[in-house]
């Protein structure tokens, strides 16, 4: 028999798991959790952000084929009475785009559309048509995906959880210490407490503490725990309710919840590096973030933060893409990480994608340009950085 043991649940761990076990129902399948409640997880802190917008193939593909898979999650993962909903809501998501960013946004709308994307361009007029509040004379147009939108994180991650388990895979709460296996192979893991687990096969899904385990298998990431606070702010901004998710060329985005609510944040290279969960101060959003929201959408100037939350980007800082595969050299070891804000929403294809690559299966997707041998070659392979949130 063979076995793989998974370093990290969360979306992309008992999204694998899940996959192992739908390809080959044989396969033993460890998947090792230091905590089973993921409170510190990046799946459980996102905003679950979900879309089709990107400039690369990959990533494009990556996103096709969650939205497609999301449709009949609920049935695909229902245990018993259990039936998963990933609260799918596709609001859309608005990319604004100012005159030095039109080009590599129509670059990515072509690429969309050659694939068979719904996105489409909107002139500033149409836009403030159809979205009074996000007048602005700083703009040219934005980039709308109507089929993009928000997923509720928590569903995702126990849908995956308990129909991996119902297919027979074990869930062990541990803390993994170091990867073990001699020169060019890696054949299980050393857990905090001493003991060991054996594997074929064993995937790194940890996240940012992925780069420490790697490391202690001879495998170098550029891959930091970059800490992300989002501001839960309440606001005057009329038109709210119908809005979209709103992304500006700086990176700031505000995502409308109920009522006149936002979820606002915007990550920089000025956020901090390491694995303190405490929000920035508020004083960040009312000195830093407002002013550069309000300058290019004046309908802004009226908000306050009700509430904050900090959780963490694996930042891939080569190419803030994912390195996903075998690690050239070293048989039986297998990364997802480097995920850079998007690990979330591209569970499901990367979970689908180790496990053919594990069990020998054809590749439904090429994926191999974000696999880790660009990194050892300092390659990078980035999207525009208009699409890094």
């Amino acid at each position: 028999m063979t076995r793989t043991v998974i370093v990290g649940g969360a979306a992309t761990g008992w999204a694998t798991a899940y996959n192992l076990l739908a390809l080959d129902p044989a396969h033993e399948v460890v998947v090792v959790e230091k905590d089973p409640t993921l409170r510190r997880s990046s799946t459980m802190l996102s905003d679950g952000n979900v879309r089709i917008q990107f400039n690369l193939e990959e990533n494009i593909a990556m996103s096709i084929y969650a939205m497609e898979f999301l449709e009949g999650f609920a049935e695909t993962m229902a245990v018993g009475d259990h039936r998963p909903d990933p609260m799918m809501r596709k609001q859309g998501n608005l990319f604004l785009v100012d005159e030095p960013g039109r080009a590599a946004a129509e670059e990515g709308l072509e690429t969309q559309g050659r694939l068979g994307c719904d996105s489409r361009w909107l002139d500033m007029g149409e836009i403030e048509d159809i979205w009074p509040a996000l007048a602005s004379d700083d703009l040219v147009g934005g980039t709308f995906g109507p089929s993009d939108g928000s997923v509720d994180p928590s569903s995702v991650v126990e849908g995956y959880r308990r129909k991996a388990i119902s297919l027979g895979a074990t869930s062990v709460q541990a803390t993994v210490a170091t990867l073990n296996g001699g020169t060019g192979a890696t054949n299980g893991v050393r857990l905090e407490d001493g003991s060991g687990l054996g594997a074929d096969a064993v995937v790194v899904a940890a996240g940012a503490w992925s780069t420490t385990l790697l490391e202690s298998a001879g495998a170098s990431v550029p891959v930091e725990p970059v800490m992300r606070t989002v501001y839960v702010v309440e606001g005057d901004v009329a038109g709210a309710d119908g809005m979209p998710h709103v992304f500006l060329p700086s990176g700031v985005y505000a995502i409308p919840e109920q009522g006149n609510t936002f979820m606002i944040a915007w990550s920089t290279e000025a956020d901090p590096v390491g694995f303190d969960f405490t929000p920035s101060p508020r004083s960040k959003f009312y000195d830093v973030i407002w002013p550069a929201l309000a300058a290019t959408l004046p309908a802004f100037d009226r908000l306050a933060v009700v509430r904050s939350w900090a959780g963490l980007y694996a930042q891939n800082r080569l190419d803030a893409n994912a390195i996903i595969g075998q690690w050239p050299g070293n048989e039986g070891l297998f990364t997802a990480t480097g995920f850079s804000g998007h690990g979330f929403q591209q569970c499901h294809a990367v979970g689908r994608h180790l496990a053919e690559l594990i069990t020998g299966a054809r590749t439904s997707l090429d994926l191999s340009r974000l696999g880790p041998e660009r990194i050892l070659e300092g390659k990078p392979y980035a999207e525009h950085a208009g699409r890094i949130i």
